[in-house]
């Protein structure tokens, strides 16, 4: 599994082991891929947070209710409950996104799965932004992994196929992925890519050019699950007609057939992306997403020396609202804690409630005019009938001998629990005179 609950805060993402999350209450996933939604079934039933594509192709192939997915738009800022999250593009597969995350915890950058380009350095979200922490797609965090940009793993595929213009040609992909290397290969030789009647499905639900078809025979480039590629296939596929198997990715495979080629195009940043990723960044902390794999070493130099919002793991429920919360409610400027306040997204969009709100039924407001609540001590509105009831209980000569400590504590008692509408409405010297009545009833006659 590849998701993780982010310590000191009240946020999971692509992880749905509740037994597990500790106190996660805000639930996110990245993208669709099998290894992000280990335990996400028909029977989850809390809300959910995800670009608009992954909530389309959540329900359609998990079965979520709809009831519980919160499809949020990419490029958006968004208040969920105590938290202030942007969704970025990853550049991984379709619908896949990164999450930024805001609060009281600091600034976070959640990469998910995710394929660097320096057209993210153009990102408003990202520009001039201070990350305390980021998770890393670690997957090629090696000197060693070095990969070509995808657009040239598209031309070496290229090169191959007409290096055998007699063969048919089978690519193994997985579920999701991938699809604009089998677009771009479409258009290049103008052939149709035969795939099967769910995966065609899938292509129009991800509405993708028509390049498309679920007829055998009007192709001559076949899109399989990767499962398909090995010996036995090309055997079969071979004494058909002459045939090559391209697999398209950044990781060791081993090849058992001489007719299946590897083809370096991978959908995770390679390590010379990350380090210029990173450089750009300017991280206070990384932590890697791939758990067996440490990365920071590698950019320990392009980390910031700039304080660091440390996260609170003693963090209650519900989460302390974020700085920015904080400063609209009191009508202030944001603490020292938020001096980089004018790099923060001001949120747009859809704005969703903690799914933790209490749910005690409210109370029912009416336009009827509130009655006059008072203290009979300190109320001074004409014609209140409020002190009637007391000078009669007290009369004119039955006044007990009261001690002066206890006057002062019960005109104390009495003045901080009166309304605050009541003290409005008395002057400073209205206020002495109540003070001077006060302690006149307590003088013995």
């Amino acid at each position: 599994m590849s998701g993780m609950v982010l310590h000191g805060t009240p946020i999971a993402v692509d992880f749905w082991s509740l037994r597990k999350a500790a106190g996660a209450r805000l639930f996110f996933l990245s993208h669709m891929h099998s290894d992000h939604t280990v335990g996400l079934s028909s029977t989850w039933s809390r809300p959910l947070y995800c670009s608009p594509l992954t909530a389309r192709l959540l329900h359609r192939r998990l079965q979520v209710p709809m009831c519980w997915i919160r499809p949020l738009e990419v490029g958006q800022s968004h208040v969920v409950g105590e938290v202030t999250v942007t969704l970025i593009d990853s550049n991984h597969c379709p619908g896949s996104v990164m999450f930024l995350f805001e609060g009281t915890f600091g600034t976070i950058l959640y990469t998910g799965d995710f394929r660097y380009t320096s057209a993210m350095q153009c990102e408003p979200a990202l520009r001039g932004r201070h990350i305390d922490r980021l998770y890393l797609d670690n997957t090629h965090c090696h000197p060693q992994r070095a990969l070509p940009s995808r657009a040239l793993a598209t031309h070496q595929a290229a090169r191959l196929i007409r290096a055998h213009p007699q063969h048919h040609v089978v690519i193994g992909v997985y579920t999701l992925g991938k699809e604009t290397l089998l677009v771009d290969l479409a258009l290049e030789f103008s052939t149709w890519v035969v795939v099967s009647p769910w995966r065609l499905e899938q292509m129009r639900l991800l509405e993708l050019p028509d390049v498309f078809t679920a007829e055998e025979g009007a192709g001559w480039i076949r899109a399989v699950d990767i499962a398909e590629i090995r010996w036995d296939t090309l055997v079969t596929w071979n004494t058909l007609h002459p045939t090559i198997a391209i697999i398209p990715t950044g990781r060791p495979v081993k090849v058992t057939h001489p007719n299946i080629h590897l083809i370096p195009y991978s959908d995770h940043s390679s390590f010379a992306e990350l380090r210029e990723f990173v450089k750009w960044l300017k991280p206070c902390s990384i932590i890697p997403i791939v758990k067996s794999d440490m990365c920071q070493g590698y950019f320990q130099e392009y980390l910031s020396s700039a304080p660091q919002v440390l996260p609170d793991f003693n963090v209650s429920k519900p989460v302390q609202e974020s700085g920015q919360q904080q400063s609209q409610r009191r009508g202030q400027k944001p603490t020292s804690l938020w001096k980089r306040a004018p790099w923060r997204s001001v949120p747009r969009g859809v704005v969703y409630e903690s799914p933790e709100k209490n749910t005690e039924k409210p109370e029912v407001f009416t336009d009827k005019v509130p009655q006059h609540y008072c203290e009979p001590a300190l109320c001074s509105k004409e014609g209140c009938t409020c002190c009637r009831g007391e000078k009669e209980q007290l009369g004119t000569g039955g006044a007990a001998s009261v001690s002066s400590e206890h006057l002062a504590i019960g005109f104390a008692e009495r003045y901080l629990l009166s309304p605050l509408n009541v003290l409005k409405q008395n002057s400073s010297q209205t206020f002495d005179q109540l003070v001077e009545d006060f302690f006149r009833k307590g003088e013995t006659p």
